[in-house]
């Protein structure tokens, strides 16, 4: 099987900082891919390489057989590549439908123009948008709630609808920056079967993440960044046994 995203020597720095060296990886299509590592290892850097936010200074990133480097973050989305973020980012004074169907404007052709005039086609696509915001809504447990102000969710709800909200530009990758932070057990659990149903419908995974238990009982494998540079790469079980891992951020081995 063809990788879906391959990443060749990757390198970052900010002045005299390196925040990346090297680094390369490759993910195959509907592969959870986790990336780890402690803070300042450079991870969120990685993924704002992979999603155009950064340039990278030197390497390569294929993505479905084209080249990523150079291009603009809305170039990108359509390419079929969408994220959240560490810190949520969303609109919190419109509605979590609102919030989804701003996701869609990466795969509608109305320009300003249809806007105005609202035409037909216009009306056509808005009425879709609204449909499969809505379905996304339900998928992520927010249906009910499609209405509210998004500033008025709670936390762990504020992280389902930014995945909703990333999922509705229709990913073929979709990148997720420590998408358990700050959610109780019970919401992880719940954040875990919605990331194996997204992946179900066909959807490939990346995501940073430093709950431990649900890494390695999500992830098919791992990468494992330290001050930028990749110290392990395999199977959840043979990371967790890393002496270089254990040494630089795990401690000990996590129960499963």
């Amino acid at each position: 099987m063809s990788d879906l995203l391959t990443c060749s020597g990757i390198g970052k720095s900010f002045g005299g900082i390196q925040a990346l060296a090297e680094v390369g990886f490759s993910i195959t299509p509907g592969e959870i891919y986790g990336l780890i590592g402690p803070n300042g290892a450079g991870k969120t850097t990685l993924f704002n390489v992979l999603t155009g936010i950064y340039a990278p200074d030197r390497g390569s990133l294929v993505f479905a057989g084209a080249q990523l480097a150079g291009l603009k973050p809305h170039e990108i989305v359509r390419r079929g590549i969408a994220r959240t973020f560490q810190n949520i980012r969303l609109f919190a004074n419109i509605s979590a439908l609102e919030n989804v169907m701003i996701g869609r404007h990466a795969r509608t052709r109305a320009g300003l123009l249809g806007a105005i005039l609202r035409n037909a086609a216009t009306r056509t696509e808005e009425a879709d948008s609204e449909s499969r915001a809505l379905a996304l809504l339900d998928l992520v447990g927010l249906r009910e709630r499609a209405n509210d102000a998004a500033g008025n969710l709670a936390y762990g709800d504020q992280r389902r609808l930014e995945i909703a909200r990333a999922l509705a530009t229709e990913p073929r990758l979709l990148a997720l920056d420590e998408p358990a932070a700050g959610m109780n057990a019970s919401e992880t659990r719940g954040l875990r079967e919605l990331l194996l149903e997204i992946r179900g419908r066909g959807i490939t995974l990346l995501l940073i993440e430093h709950d431990m238990r649900l890494v390695m009982n999500l992830c098919d494998r791992l990468l494992v960044l330290d001050y930028g540079v990749t110290i392990a790469e395999g199977a959840p079980a043979a990371i967790q046994g890393d002496a270089r891992v254990i040494e630089a951020y795990l401690g000990a081995p996590a129960e499963a």
